[in-house]
């Protein structure tokens, strides 16, 4: 112990002279930056006193009038390509700025000043976290930033077959786009393959089917495998993409229950055997949740809407560990549809907890409910006069919640904005999943009497509360900034995507605009009116440094004319 003590004080020493020399550097380095933040204009007043002082040896005044006179011989076609390449020069620089504002949502110049420039010139970086909170809030943001990017399965989404397809036969448009439908082949292929697959032939064909692009091809596979064997994922695909009608849907998944079932008890029983037999008990687990579902859905489709009722709350009771399907918001629909608030607000009690992901579904319906209360009887005008009651409050604090978790329903509630049909992906808090929820819930809104009166005279006013969405939020978090890309990659081209906040003209597009028209107006009339211009540019300059000559004659008569022969003296 003691033969290593002067090794551990020797690597104290060093680790100390380290810190210190750290500390120094980082001392002088922020007086450098407040020198240069603050001293600049000191700095600037010297280097003008030196110029006026070296003004004889640097021959400056000569300079000067060497270029007033080669000015004063050119001629006017020189100021018209002066100014036209000007102009020319300022809309190339506009058209850039505006096509990469339309693309990237930002000015590039001011990108530019503030990655690059501004560090160097001692700029801080708000973004960047500090020493003090980065252990403490980096786990949280990154987070954050995942859950905010994630696409979700549509828990409403429609049959491709007898809706999807219907809507392209009528008005020949895709309402799916090809981003969307492959994030549906994925899911496919998560939920309804396995490992094992291969030892079956009817479920390796659907295996083979489920990556296929072609429909015809996934309905030809999906043939192919109930040939060999009563195959519950090609009822599935033929259910979800060949029929016409939910009629026939509802056959076929009852078809594919009936062989699901049977898959599911087999698998239960062999289970606890190996991974392999666990990894196909998970597969058939989903297969069967996915069907139920989708016979919910029919029966809801179809009118029945008790029955589906009864069938989502007994598949959530069976399956309660599968939120991943997010039955929870089918459920409320259709209690909605049954005017059963009061289990409409048995559901959101459980669901809408702090814990768990909001959804817009979850955060409108809360709202509904609270503004049913008071709708019926609310007027704006007599709110203004007596104030707002403590239920109207709760209702407006509803909505004020709901819209800034997802600012793009109302329009749809109010129709301001044209629906279309949903995708079979949202990504949360943006416009797909807000034409998804009005998709199905406007006709619950407009049930309860008022309810979109108060929404239209109280939504708006959620932007007061919070003026930087981007920045931070009042009760969520800050609104993402990847909505806008993600759902134009959801959503099809036909439909004007809704963007919040509405994006401003940055200054430097503004100011290339002005330039660009102030410089072509320049070279016009000096095209047209030579003369006249010339007066009018030569009175501009002389007006323009007339103080500057005021103050130099003021200098000239305060200092003395032999100081530069002093100072060289000296």
């Amino acid at each position: 112990m003691v033969f290593f003590f002067p090794f551990f004080f020797f690597f104290f020493l060093l680790k100390n002279m380290a810190e210190a020399g750290t500390g120094f550097l980082e001392q002088l380095k922020s007086c450098i930056v407040w020198s240069w933040t603050y001293l600049w204009t000191l700095w600037f007043f010297i280097m003008l006193f030196l110029v006026y002082i070296l003004r004889v040896p640097l021959k400056i005044n000569d300079n000067l009038t060497t270029v007033s006179m080669f000015l004063n011989t050119l001629t006017p076609k020189f100021y018209v390509a002066l100014t036209g390449t000007s102009s020319l020069i300022s809309g190339l620089i506009l058209i850039f700025e505006w096509w990469y504002f339309r693309k990237y949502g930002t000015s590039f110049i001011e990108q530019v000043s503030v990655s690059h420039l501004r560090p160097l010139l001692g700029g801080v970086d708000n973004s960047a976290p500090s020493a003090a909170n980065a252990a403490n809030g980096e786990a949280d943001s990154s987070r954050q930033s995942v859950s905010e990017c994630k696409v979700w399965r549509n828990p409403l989404n429609l049959f491709r077959g007898a809706e999807y397809n219907r809507y392209t036969w009528v008005t020949g448009r895709e309402p799916l786009t090809y981003y969307d439908m492959n994030l549906s082949a994925q899911d496919h292929q998560t939920f309804f393959t396995c490992d094992t697959d291969h030892l079956r032939p009817a479920d390796a064909i659907m295996q083979k089917a489920w990556r296929e692009r072609n429909p015809q091809a996934r309905i030809s596979a999906a043939h192919e495998a109930l040939e060999l064997n009563e195959c519950a994922t090609a009822y599935i695909l033929l259910a979800e993409e060949e029929a016409t009608t939910i009629v026939e849907a509802e056959k076929l998944f009852k078809q594919a229950l009936k062989a699901g079932e049977g898959c599911y008890r087999r698998s239960q029983q062999l289970q606890h055997h190996g991974a392999q037999y666990e990894a196909q008990h998970r597969r058939d687990t989903n297969v069967l949740v996915y069907i139920k579902r989708r016979l919910a859905m029919c029966a809801r489709k179809l009118g029945r809407t008790r029955e589906a009722v009864k069938m989502m709350r007994d598949l959530m009771k069976e399956f309660p560990l599968l939120s991943m399907f997010n039955i929870h918001e089918n459920l409320l629909e259709a209690l909605l549809e049954l005017q059963a608030y009061a289990d409409v607000q048995a559901v959101l009690a459980k669901y809408d907890d702090i814990s768990l992901p909001k959804s817009a579904t979850i955060c409108y319906t809360a709202a509904l409910l609270k503004a049913r209360a008071v709708s019926d009887k609310f007027s704006p005008e007599a709110a203004s006069r007596r104030g707002l009651s403590t239920a109207e409050m709760n209702a407006v604090e509803a909505i004020h919640r709901a819209v800034e978790f997802n600012p793009h329903v109302p329009k749809y509630l109010l129709e301001m904005k044209s629906l279309i049909l949903p995708p079979e992906h949202i990504l949360k808090r943006g416009d797909s999943e807000a034409i998804a929820y009005a998709f199905f819930h406007l006709q619950h809104w407009k049930r309860v009497e008022g309810a979109l009166n108060l929404l239209h005279c109280t939504w708006e006013g959620t932007f007061r509360m919070i003026p930087y969405p981007l920045e931070k939020g009042h009760l969520f978090y800050p609104y993402p900034i990847c909505t806008e890309t993600a759902d134009r990659e959801l959503l099809p081209s036909f439909h004007e995507v809704s963007v919040y906040p509405k994006k401003e003209l940055p200054f430097f597009i503004l100011f290339t605009a002005g330039l660009c028209s102030f410089t072509a107006m320049l070279a016009l009339l000096t095209h047209q009116f030579p003369e006249l211009m010339g007066v009018f540019a030569k009175a501009f300059l002389s007006t323009l440094f007339a103080p500057l000559n005021f103050v130099m004659e003021k200098v000239e008569s305060i200092l003395p004319s032999s100081l530069w022969h002093q100072l060289t003296r000296i």
